[in-house]
């Protein structure tokens, strides 16, 4: 059971990240926002970087509610789950003022730095993608895809180009970079009707 404390401290911390990246989150900010002692950041976390981490952690707790509610319902067509969890994800970024994704600002921050920090959104991205790959597979079953694509490559595809969209959102405060890619993907992926 996670305390209260190291809760509200990750919670508040994720919304810092996302703002303002990890370089200038300092400690002595966060917990003067959250109203805590000093001596609680270090009780609950061995250093800043672990403290990431764990934000990474707690970030991609949502991410898996939205790949479940998403992928959940059976019945959908695989394309049309990939597609609703992009569109809950944008959701997201649009009630954060479009800045972007988590991973994808810490990956472009820290990746140069920290082979920790590398390896963690990585491992993230990878369960993202595989888990598009394995609705990319059934929709390739079903004659869903053009032919000669490969549905690991489609997935880690997506998740690169939504990631330069999430990145373009973010500097335009705007959806529309977002909804411009899933748009061209999705055209680009499926057979041509004849």
């Amino acid at each position: 059971m996670v305390s209260t404390t190291k809760q509200h401290l990750l919670e508040l911390g994720l919304s810092l990240l996302l703002k303002q990246g990890y370089a200038d989150l300092g400690v002595a900010q966060l917990l003067d926002k959250a109203g805590v002692p000093k001596g609680s950041f270090y009780h609950h976390f061995e250093s800043k970087e672990d403290f990431g981490l764990q934000a990474i952690d707690l970030y991609m707790q949502g991410v898996h509610g939205a790949l479940e509610a998403a992928f959940g319902d059976s019945s959908a067509e695989p394309l049309a789950q990939i597609r609703r969890f992009f569109e809950m994800v944008s959701e997201g970024y649009k009630g954060d003022g479009y800045l972007g994704c988590l991973l994808g600002g810490l990956g472009q921050e820290l990746s140069g730095i920290s082979p920790a920090f590398r390896k963690k959104v990585e491992e993230c991205f990878g369960v993202i993608a595989r888990r598009f790959e394995k609705a990319l597979r059934v929709a390739h079953a079903r004659g869903q895809l053009r032919d000669g694509v490969e549905p690991r490559e489609l997935a880690d595809l997506l998740v690169n180009c939504w990631e330069g969209a999430a990145l373009r959102s973010r500097l335009r405060r705007s959806g529309s970079p977002l909804g411009q890619m899933l748009d061209f993907y999705f055209a680009a992926v499926q057979p041509t009707k004849r």
